[in-house]
C-alpha cells in the first residue's frame, strides 16, 4: 500500500493555522491502519504526508518502507492497533524500527486506538498481561514516546518507560452534544469502572450522572445489566463508554433505562470497534443516536443510520503540534478535571 504525497484538496474538520517548525523538520507518516485519519492530521497541520509504503506478501509477511529522507526529523507514525489487530501491531513495530534505522531524531507512535489495552491485568490464573507485553515491544522497537486516546485504563501509561501523551475524546464529544441542544440530560456510565470518566462528561456538560451495574460471566463480550443507580425517569440519557465491540452492553443498558422511564436515549463511545452484527444491533435498539470518533476508520461492516462520526483528528493535530513545539499537551484540556 503506497500513501499519497500531497494533502487532499477537500479538507475534513477544522483546519489549524499552518506553522513553521521552530527546530528540525516535522514528518507525518500514515500506516495502513489509519491512512485517512493521518491525512486529516496532516491537513490540520498544513503539511503533507511523508511518502511511505506498506505491503503484506502472500505468505503474510509485512514489509514497510519510507520513501524519503527522515534523518534528523521529528517523526510521527500514525498506526492504530485495531482489526486486524495483530497485523496492525506488527506493522507499527516495523515502522518504528524503520524510522530508527533511518536516523529519525524522535519517533512518536501515534496510536488512535490501542486494542490490547483491554489486557491490562492478571485477573485470572495463567494469563498474559497483554498491554504490558505490547508496551515493552513498542519501546524495544525504538519509540521515543507514544500518543494515544482513551486507553481502557489510564494506568496503562505506567506500563511504558517512555513518555505517553494520553488524549481524551470527551471534550470533542461534549461540544457536539452541546450543539444538539438536548434538554433535561443525564449521563449514564455502563458500570462502576467508567464512573469517574462519566463524571468528567457530566462536569463538562453540567448535568447529573447515573451508574449502571453489570456483570460479565465469561469472555463472550456480552454483559448482563443488573441495575441502574440513580434517577432517569423523564430524563434524556447519554450513555458513555470508551469503546463498544458488539454493542450488546449499550443496547441492554438502553432497555433497562427505558424500563426505568427514560425518554430519548443516546450513546457515545470513543472507539467504535463494532464486530460483525453490531451495527444491526444498534439500529434495531431503542437507542436514538450513537456517536463515535474516527479513530477506527475501517469497521468490519457498514455503519447504520443511527451512527454519527465525530472527528478527533484536529485534536491529534494540536497534540502533535504541541509535542513538536515542546509545549504542554495538557493545555488542550483546560476545562477537563480528569487530565
Amino acid at each position: 500500500m503506497t500513501q499519497g504525497n500531497s494533502a487532499a484538496d477537500s479538507r475534513q474538520g477544522p483546519r489549524l493555522q499552518p506553522f513553521q517548525p521552530p527546530q528540525g523538520d516535522l514528518a507525518i507518516l500514515a500506516g495502513s491502519g489509519n491512512p485517512v485519519f493521518a491525512q486529516k492530521i496532516a491537513n490540520g497541520l498544513g503539511v503533507r504526508l511523508t511518502p511511505c509504503q506498506a505491503q503484506i506478501f502472500s505468505e503474510g509477511n509485512v514489509f514497510v518502507r519510507i520513501l524519503e529522507n527522515v534523518r534528523g526529523r521529528d517523526t510521527f507514525i500514525v498506526q492504530g492497533v485495531h482489526q486486524p489487530v495483530n497485523d496492525n501491531f506488527v506493522e507499527l513495530l516495523f515502522w518504528i524500527d524503520a524510522l530508527k534505522r533511518a536516523s529519525a531524531q524522535q519517533i512518536t507512535a501515534v496510536i488512535p486506538y490501542f486494542s490490547y489495552a483491554k489486557g491490562d491485568k492478571k485477573d485470572e490464573p495463567r494469563v498474559s498481561i497483554r498491554a504490558r507485553v505490547c508496551a515493552d515491544a513498542i519501546e524495544a522497537a525504538g519509540a521515543d514516546r507514544v500518543l494515544t486516546m482513551d486507553l481502557h485504563s489510564p494506568q496503562i501509561q505506567g506500563f511504558f518507560s517512555v513518555p505517553v501523551d494520553h488524549l481524551y475524546a470527551r471534550a470533542v464529544i461534549c461540544e457536539h452534544i452541546k450543539s444538539l441542544g438536548i434538554d433535561n440530560l443525564v449521563i449514564c456510565s455502563p458500570d462502576a469502572g467508567f464512573a469517574k470518566s462519566a463524571a468528567a462528561f457530566a462536569n463538562l456538560l453540567g448535568v447529573p450522572v447515573v451508574i449502571g451495574n453489570k456483570t460479565r460471566p465469561d469472555h463472550s463480550e456480552q454483559a448482563e445489566i443488573l441495575e441502574v443507580i440513580g434517577q432517569v425517569a423523564g430524563r434524556n440519557v447519554l450513555m458513555v463508554d470508551d469503546f463498544t465491540i458488539t454493542g450488546g452492553s449499550l443496547c441492554s443498558m438502553a432497555e433497562v433505562l427505558k424500563q426505568r422511564g427514560a425518554e430519548d436515549i443516546y450513546a457515545a463511545v470513543s472507539h467504535g470497534v463494532l464486530s460483525k452484527g453490531a451495527a444491526d444491533r444498534i439500529q434495531n435498539s431503542v437507542i436514538r443516536k450513537m456517536f463515535m470518533t474516527d479513530t477506527i476508520e475501517a469497521p468490519i461492516e457498514p455503519l447504520c443510520e443511527k451512527m454519527d462520526i465525530i472527528s478527533v483528528a484536529p485534536l491529534f493535530a494540536q497534540a502533535i503540534r504541541s509535542i513538536h513545539d515542546r509545549t504542554s499537551v495538557s493545555m488542550l484540556f483546560p476545562d477537563d478535571k480528569q487530565t
